[in-house]
């Protein structure tokens, strides 16, 4: 979930089920899809940075993921693109930054001045589209929220997944499709359960307290119960040392703990279904810790996230032995074409990520991130990194990402932090986030981990800046970013007189016993079936006797679905 607006909180929550692959692996995959295609499974908690044990976090209570990354790699360089679900999102299925699609405020349902759903351009799809015209069977939960969807399963384009609002299909009866491709969320961790019902007053406590009895009927929390007490917890100096912060950052860790142990069972499920030997797993967060200057910020408080891959033996690129640590930098919009590469599926030419995974995988020397409107609060931020330093560009250089904001505001750290602003009881590093941003920042990593000392009018530090604007300007001309135009005026491109498109229904040819499909939508992808058959997705035309019924539907990213052709064949 987000960084989000009330209106879609109860929402998620209550509909929510309240040898690296080589050349010649990748020949076998296409023509052995059981045998040489691995299953592929990606396990997707909400709001957390690295508070996990085996990522050297001593207070973390984590074993399953610990176990995890003792038998697969830790990633611990991986970033998203945005400190904010729907954008990370969007670029994590897509392989491409938010940016360039449309996708890069917090978020297109509920913008203040009417929602809508992004439109990408025609030949955007998400990646699990390309795995199921491969062959895979892509499942999901009940989280959507990739921007050109709305937040909860049934909301997005019908090509993505065979199913939705699903669990493992292991855990049904009958045999699980193979090869499959998953995608899991994890709201244990969202940052709705750092909320408490206190007496607030209208509408806060109101909101706590459908979050609180939301979270018991859906995982059975209540309270702070768990292995992780307030005084285990070490704070980082942007934060006062108080009982309130100490322990919403203990219930943090226990909710992490409640999805450690989810994990766990997940795992176990594969394991006993016999699906582990011929699955990878990967586990990651999509974006950092929902606290305070963390979730929705370029800080690596907000972008900075843990990965672990755990490959199968046969599957396992080389180098990448179990217990294995790497540190290059990954973005997100790496993860679509790696996973593509997996199960020997071409990547898009539109697609700016790569595969990361191979042994012979070009480095990357900087990982790119934005920030854009993040509820009602308007912005525009650019930020660039590499091993060494951050900077960070900003449009609106008068404003503080401390700011007031009606969702994060409801966190009782947040409230307390507020009061001791009012009354000039923080210290320097306590109080840079409620200042103004300026137009430039630039951090040195290895000393200023926390990103607190801005050395952009720091002699020393004038060649380094230099390079990381030059390294900003080159990814600006490289990759197109639709800030350039207002949110509004983007709206008024994506929906025409501020109406939702339609999709035009297909065209239906048969010739020769081959059936091809055709919209006149750009970019549109089809959806049809063949008698009573299962639906699938059209991929190049196919065989069909006279007599079948073909029904198909056009499905454009943001479009509204077209409604359906149907034919008898001659």
């Amino acid at each position: 979930m987000p960084g989000c607006r009330s209106s879609h909180i109860s929402a998620v929550f209550l509909l929510a089920a309240v040898e690296f692959i080589s050349a010649e692996g990748l020949a076998k995959a296409a023509s052995d899809p059981v045998e040489g295609r691995p299953n592929i499974l990606l396990l997707v908690a909400e709001d957390m940075s690295s508070r996990v044990g085996a990522f050297g976090d001593a207070v973390a209570r984590t074993p399953n993921l610990d176990r995890l990354a003792n038998q697969g790699s830790r990633y611990t360089q991986a970033f998203t693109t945005a400190g904010v679900c729907s954008p990370s999102r969007a670029s994590l299925l897509t392989g491409m930054h938010a940016i360039s699609i449309g996708g890069q405020h917090m978020r297109a349902a509920s913008r203040p001045g009417g929602g809508y759903v992004t439109v990408p351009p025609p030949g955007v799809k998400a990646f699990p589209e390309f795995l199921r015209r491969a062959g895979y069977y892509t499942f999901t939960d009940a989280k959507l929220d990739y921007q050109f969807s709305g937040v909860a399963a049934g909301s997005g384009p019908s090509t993505i997944w065979n199913t939705e609002w699903s669990g493992p299909p292991w855990e049904d009866e009958g045999e699980t499709p193979t090869p499959f491709f998953g995608l899991i969320n994890f709201q244990e961790t969202h940052e709705t359960g750092i909320f408490t019902p206190l007496g607030l007053g209208w509408p806060n406590s109101f909101m706590h307290l459908i979050v609180q009895v939301a979270r018991a009927w859906l995982f059975g929390i209540t309270g702070n119960d768990g292995p992780v007490k307030a005084a285990d917890v070490e704070l980082p100096p942007y934060y006062v040392d108080t009982p309130i912060v100490r322990d919403d950052i203990a219930r943090h860790y226990n909710n992490i703990y409640r999805m450690d142990q989810r994990v766990g069972k997940i795992l176990l499920g594969l394991e006993e279904a016999g699906l582990a030997e011929t699955t990878i797993v990967v586990w990651t967060t999509d974006h950092g810790d929902g606290l305070p200057r963390a979730k929705r910020e370029l800080y690596d408080s907000g972008l900075r996230v843990p990965m672990i891959i755990r490959w199968p033996e046969r599957f396992r690129p080389q180098g990448m032995e179990p217990g294995s640590v790497e540190a290059r930098l990954v973005s997100f919009v790496d993860l679509a074409p790696a996973i593509l590469a997996w199960a020997g599926v071409d990547k898009p030419a539109n697609m700016q990520g790569r595969d990361f995974s191979s042994p012979g995988a070009v480095q990357r020397e900087f990982i790119y991130a934005s920030r854009d409107r993040i509820d009602e609060f308007e912005d525009r931020e650019r930020a660039v990194r590499d091993n060494e330093y951050k900077y960070i560009r900003s449009w609106y250089p008068d404003k503080p990402t401390g700011h007031p904001l009606a969702f994060r505001d409801n966190l009782e750290m947040m409230i307390e932090m507020w009061g001791l602003l009012e009354t000039g009881r923080l210290n320097s590093d306590q109080r840079v986030w409620f200042e103004n941003t300026g137009t430039e920042r630039l951090y040195h990593l290895p000393s200023d981990p926390h990103e607190l000392r801005n050395l952009v009018a720091d002699p020393a530090h004038e060649a380094e800046l230099e390079r990381m604007r030059a390294a900003y300007i080159s990814f600006a001309e490289t990759v197109e970013d639709w800030s350039q135009e207002s949110e509004a005026a983007m709206v008024a491109r994506m929906w025409p007189g501020g109406e939702q498109p339609r999709a035009e229904p297909p065209v239906i040819e048969s010739r020769k016993d081959l059936v091809t499909l055709r919209s006149l939508t750009p970019g549109a992808s089809f959806a049809y079936r063949l008698n009573d058959e299962a639906e699938r997705v059209y991929e190049a035309p196919f065989r069909a006797e006279s007599g079948n019924e073909i029904r198909a539907r056009a499905i454009r990213y943001g479009y509204l679905e077209s409604d359906e052709t149907r034919t008898v064949l001659p």
